[in-house]
């Protein structure tokens, strides 16, 4: 599996890794609503389980994946400041975004 990160979002998610609440856990992406051809994602902090695949991205972040959920494989975490502050998570080989 695979999991790509912008330089925002590796910022954001090292804050949330050395926080109090994240203390043995890791960034977990998940669905939220599955649509067939594309999904809607958003993160916690969770405890990896035997389903999961654990992927190393290029900032150096390691990201909780469900092995059994397809249309994780190839999720983009991003952060924007603007329009408004928050993640936009999208799986481009798949379809469409977010949270």
């Amino acid at each position: 599996m695979k999991c790509k990160i912008n330089r925002n979002a590796a910022n954001v998610l090292k804050n949330m890794l050395s926080s109090k609440e994240s203390d043995g856990k890791m960034i977990r992406v998940f669905i939220t609503q599955n649509h067939g051809e594309h999904a809607h994602y958003d993160i916690m902090l969770d405890t990896p389980t035997e389903h999961d695949e654990i992927v190393k991205t290029d900032k150096d972040i390691e990201i909780v994946l469900d092995k059994r959920e397809a249309l994780l494989d190839g999720v983009w975490i991003q952060f924007f400041y603007v329009p408004e502050e928050g993640f936009f998570i999208t799986n481009p080989s798949t379809g469409f975004h977010d949270k």
